[in-house]
């Protein structure tokens, strides 16, 4: 991530025996196949080694640029050590340094790609002709150091200098523009004129750095709308044809929890420079178990590296967890190592609309029994989890339409943070406080009692392209919880129990926080951000919830429940 200091990042260590469940049984299981080294494989499991270089580090003196210097210089000798492809992204102040310039030029290109950082440094901006505002010669902001803080023409300015550059340098343009965020007229300028195949942005996170990047498309890639960079497009004419790749590899279970209660999140990912995270063996280890074996219905992804910000001391233990298990699964036939270009390269062959893809977390780290499903598609995100009692909550559901836009596509911010945000419908962490956590839970009448549904171990794989099928055996009632997530609809279906009165409650500690504006039978309205959207029940229906914390019910019909997510708009 950007703006943590990197001497006072903070780790935590595991505890716990990981149980490793044997990778082709659960294969079989799961409906997926993992092909013996060299064969073809349909649904491939992508790494992408993305390792982005700035120039200096003013936020401590003991940082200087040959200690940013000599950390990617590590870096390529680690990658190297296990013949590992990957990416390396240049701010424009390292992109003019000629130990940069020597050491990625000299580097095999069927092994390396060299792209662009697209953080906006003094340097750019000076040679574009505008004004630098910045506190230092690189300045973190989002105002500064990034192009959300430029009209939409200098921000063709900046790029223009930068690519000339960046060709002068290396002889072509680069394929992979990335950035923690970039905004939708930048991303356009940068396919339309120079042709780039890829570009990545940040993990969804809220507040961390002072980024908010909220709801969106949650892991592997997404084609953006037009006016909205972080918002999934659903039609060609109004996407840009560029997928942009979720960074940094969250934790599946519990980033999205971390920090409830508090104005921003913490970070649990990929990252090596994290004791808790990417530099822990353990949580390495379970990660990409989970990454290879989980059910990913199209392709899984994660992005490995970090910046030289962090120095070789911090990150090289985690690197070195990292890079002989990536080797060793790529050798095994288990992951693909790509670089970023052509990971784009292989989206844009295979999709010309986002797909419907999932991450999954069936066996969770030491003697936890947590589990998970994220599902993405085009026109909406959703979270499960099965928590240590046993119940499922619905934790998220975020809506997306490619006619909302954002303030940055041609709007200039003046704070030094930014906001990215789709549409809520259900949201476990911004509803949520510290003593109860929001979430569509699963519960029954029984007796004139309301009681709270438990099951055990859900099964989950992918019967047919775009929908995912969830299989839940119930413990506390007859019956078994069928749910099918597809592009643009949630169904849910009890077998095996005709007597039991089920529904789900949207329990939400803090009310304020909510978007709706009426509840009604068949459809639930909400306002966010100046527009108006809706979910409707093509099967069973809404009510208004009793209790406190309770908001509305979803009820089911004949033991079945719809729900049409592919929502519209409206100005209000």
């Amino acid at each position: 991530m950007l703006v943590r200091n990197p001497v006072l990042v903070k780790g935590g260590v595991t505890s716990g025996k990981l149980v490793r469940v044997a990778c082709m049984m659960f294969a079989l299981w799961a409906g997926k196949t993992f092909p013996v080294l060299g064969a073809e494989r349909s649904n491939p499991n992508i790494v992408n080694i993305v390792n982005f270089i700035r120039l200096l580090e003013p936020r401590d003196p003991k940082i200087t640029e040959e200690v940013l210097y000599e950390t990617v210089v590590n870096q390529v000798k680690l990658m190297d050590a296990y013949n590992l492809k990957g990416t390396f992204l240049l701010q424009y102040d390292a992109l003019m340094d000629r130990r940069y310039q020597k050491l990625l030029g000299g580097l095999p290109k069927d092994q390396y790609e060299i792209g662009a950082w697209w953080e906006i440094p003094q340097p750019l901006v000076e040679k574009a002709g505008l004004k630098w505002r910045g506190r230092y010669p690189w300045d973190w902001h989002a105002d500064v150091g990034f192009a959300t803080g430029y009209t939409p023409e200098e921000r063709e300015k900046l790029v223009d200098v930068y690519m000339a550059d960046f060709k002068a340098v290396f002889g072509d343009y680069p394929k992979s523009v990335a950035s923690w965020f970039i905004d939708a007229h930048t991303l356009n300028y940068l396919y339309e004129k120079y042709h780039i195949v890829a570009s990545a942005n940040c993990k969804d996170q809220y507040g961390t750095d002072g980024y908010t990047l909220w709801g969106g498309y949650w892991n592997q890639a997404y084609y953006p709308s037009k006016i909205n960079s972080y918002m999934p497009a659903q039609t060609v004419e109004n996407q840009t044809p560029v997928p942009i790749f979720r960074m940094l590899g969250s934790d599946p279970v519990r980033q999205y929890d971390t920090g409830v209660g508090h104005n921003r999140q913490g970070v649990i990912t990929l990252e090596p420079v994290y004791r808790f995270g990417g530099g822990d063996k353990e949580w390495v280890d379970w990660f990409f178990r989970e990454l290879v074996e989980g059910e990913s219905m199209e392709f899984a992804y994660t992005q490995a590296g970090q910046e030289n910000s962090f120095t070789w001391d911090a990150m090289a233990r985690g690197l070195e967890i990292q890079f002989p298990l990536i080797a060793k699964l790529r050798d095994e036939g288990k992951l693909e190592v790509q670089t970023l270009g052509e990971s784009g390269a292989w989206f844009r062959e295979n999709y010309k609309l986002t797909p419907a893809t999932a991450v999954t977390v069936k066996d969770d780290l030491g003697d936890s029994k947590l589990k998970t499903v994220w599902f993405n598609s085009r026109f909406y995100r959703t979270n499960l989890l099965w928590e240590e009692d046993g119940t499922l909550r619905i934790r998220d559901i975020h809506l997306f339409n490619e006619d909302f836009p954002s303030i940055y596509t041609t709007g200039v911010t003046t704070t030094n943070e930014c906001q990215f945000f789709t549409l809520p419908v259900v949201d476990g962490y911004l509803w949520s406080d510290q003593e109860r956590l929001a979430g569509l839970r699963l519960k029954a009448v029984i007796s004139g009692e309301e009681v709270s549904i438990t099951g055990g171990t859900p099964v989950i794989r992918s019967r047919k392209r775009g929908r995912l099928d969830i299989s839940w055996p119930l413990t506390n009632v007859p019956g078994t919880l069928i749910m099918v997530l597809t592009e643009d609809a949630l169904h849910v279906a009890l077998k095996g129990n005709n007597q039991l009165a089920w529904f789900f409650e949207l329990d939400v500690p803090k009310q304020e926080s909510l978007p709706f504006k009426d509840i009604e039978k068949q459809t639930v309205t909400g306002v966010f951000e100046g527009y108006q959207y809706s979910v409707q029940a093509l099967v069973g229906g809404f009510s208004e919830s009793v209790g406190q914390t309770g908001t509305f019910r979803i009820l089911p019909h004949k033991n079945v429940i719809k729900l049409d997510l592919a929502t519209d708009i409206q100005k209000q």
